[in-house]
């Protein structure tokens, strides 16, 4: 692997209430995921993330979740209707799209948050029937989805171009998926331990559960959480590696003919 797109899930906070670290992140990562006001964000915050993102240089993506502001995202909500899960998703890459359009900016992919991405994952069904959304709606626009997971190959089945996701930040369960934010064991917030692993999946593709099962992935980008107080320090630890090996750090442009374009 050359080229490897680095992001991260910014513009969380919500009026008064101030939460990540936007202004150093943006600094470091070339691709942004930005809250759409339903789990975290709200209007002006999404407006000013835009205009920083677009002064940065840093790929502007669309970050929908669940209408769970209590709970950041990270409730998983069953039993909604397709339908309703299509318009949810929607609405919000909708709302962003339109703040960037007035700031001359373009949203360049999108991204499902927390749970409703976690969901995703697993369920095959939810995850074409949110996706198709996307395609009805012409809006040709690529997802980042957990790789190796039913997100992933959802987008294939439907026709949504995938961009394949690892997290630095994160441990894994043997199917690949993310071990759940309620395990103690969920996040990994050493710097030199993130640097390392994505190294290992840059080199040798595969990432490796918390039990030690080797997990093949394809990965076109790695995401670090904006949140931590340790995020600043691990992005910048595992962009210092990946460049140190001769692997360059830069954001993925529109994927073409199913392969993510790296500038």
């Amino acid at each position: 692997m050359n080229s490897i797109d680095l992001n991260s899930d910014i513009g969380e906070s919500f009026g008064v209430w101030r939460k990540g670290n936007d202004d150093e992140i943006l600094q470091i990562v070339t691709s942004a995921n930005v809250a759409c006001g339903f789990h975290a964000g709200d209007p002006r915050t999404m407006r000013e993330t835009i205009r920083r993102c677009k002064d940065r240089g840093v790929g502007i993506g669309a970050h929908p979740g669940f209408k769970d502001l209590e709970g950041f995202g990270r409730f998983e909500i069953y039993g909604m209707e397709i339908d309703d899960l299509k318009s949810l998703v929607l609405y919000q890459i909708g709302a962003l799209q339109c703040l960037a359009r007035r700031e001359a900016a373009e949203v360049g992919h999108f991204k499902l948050h927390g749970a409703l991405s976690n969901m995703a994952s697993r369920d095959r069904e939810l995850a074409e029937g949110v996706l198709s959304a996307i395609v009805e709606a012409d809006l040709r626009l690529p997802v980042f989805a957990t790789a190796s997971t039913e997100l992933q190959r959802a987008a294939e089945a439907v026709g949504v171009e995938c961009v394949a996701e690892v997290f630095a930040d994160r441990a894994y369960e043997d199917d690949g998926t993310l071990v759940p934010r309620s395990d103690a064991a969920a996040m990994i917030l050493d710097p030199r331990i993130c640097a390392e692993n994505v190294l290992r999946i840059a080199e040798s593709g595969v990432v490796v559960s918390r039990n030690g099962v080797k997990v093949p992935v394809d990965a076109r980008t790695v995401c670090v959480h904006g949140d931590t107080d340790e995020a600043v320090a691990i992005a910048a630890a595992v962009r210092a590696r990946l460049e140190n090996a001769g692997i360059a750090v830069s954001r993925p442009d529109r994927c073409l003919g199913g392969q993510a374009s790296f500038s």
